[in-house]
């Protein structure tokens, strides 16, 4: 059984359960906000909607057997993508493989903001209101769903070997769990980890009500990216200990619900915006 074939899956489960069982232990030791709501009640939602989205994948799968790793196979065996055709090294692919594809999902991620019909899919992940570790896996199916066939169609460009494709993979789980984990980090560390890394405050703060701070550090994985197109916010204007995470519609515990969250792109705002959750945040 190789990474490759059926021990793939489950790799990244056992790296899935690792890291999450390792950033709950953190958390509760070092957590950096109070919880609003009982940790078992999103946890069993949060879990429930993961189930959703692998039963949409297996589902899909059967119909269009397609997934990053078997894109990136395709291109090994045909020759095809921008690797082949340049004659990237091996070497250089690994880490340019691994960064075009991290800016890949920080585009996809900005484009679920910017496009109302993918925005309401999306805001799924937003309105939790209590981010922790179990944060990183409240995605919506369709959302999900589609995020394989982006990741996969960009393999394909790129021309990503299948190894690559997995240690990307492994890569961005286990940064999304460590950056919605609710872990105070010292602030020494924090500062250093976010020159290359998103960090547990940075993603943070794209969880504020605020609009403005909503739409910045997109990035899950490398912090590059949100420095190079402007999109950093380092800090939330009022403060981590103050700041309020979710959706200002949804200030209440309709997000712990479970069917109440998978038919949440179908529902419209219970009420508008205040102006001031749109007035720029401070950008030191």
């Amino acid at each position: 059984m190789t990474i490759l074939g059926f021990g793939e899956g489950a790799f990244r489960f056992a790296l899935f359960v690792s890291i999450f069982l390792a950033m709950s232990l953190l958390e509760a030791l070092m957590p950096r906000r109070e919880r609003r709501f009982p940790r078992g009640r999103r946890w069993l939602t949060n879990l429930g909607i993961l189930a959703s989205d692998y039963l949409a994948t297996l589902v899909v799968f059967v119909l269009v057997p397609v997934t990053a790793t078997v894109a990136a196979l395709w291109a090994e065996a045909n020759a095809f993508g921008l690797f082949y055709w340049l004659g990237v090294p091996v070497w250089a692919q690994w880490i340019l493989g691994i960064a075009l594809l991290d800016f890949v999902i920080w585009g996809q991620h900005l484009i679920t903001h910017k496009v109302p019909v993918l925005w309401r899919i999306h805001r799924v992940h937003h309105t939790d209101e209590d981010l922790d570790a179990s944060s990183a896996i409240r995605f919506h199916p369709v959302e999900i769903v589609l995020s394989v066939f982006i990741k996969s169609a960009a393999v394909v460009l790129i021309g990503a070997p299948a190894l690559v494709v997995v240690a990307f993979e492994a890569l961005v789980n286990g940064s999304a769990l460590f950056n919605h984990a609710n872990l105070r980090l010292p602030p020494a560390l924090d500062r250093v980890l976010r020159l290359v890394l998103v960090t547990p405050d940075m993603h943070r703060v794209h969880h504020s009500v605020y609009t403005l701070e909503t739409n910045s550090n997109y990035g899950f994985a490398l912090s590059v990216w949100d420095r190079l197109f402007r999109t950093y916010v380092p800090e939330p204007r009022d403060g981590h200990d103050n700041m309020r995470v979710g959706l200002i519609e949804w200030q209440d515990d309709k997000p712990t619900q479970l069917l109440w969250s998978l038919a949440l792109p179908f529902r419209n705002p219970p009420q508008s915006r205040p102006d001031a959750l749109d007035a720029e945040p401070p950008r030191t």
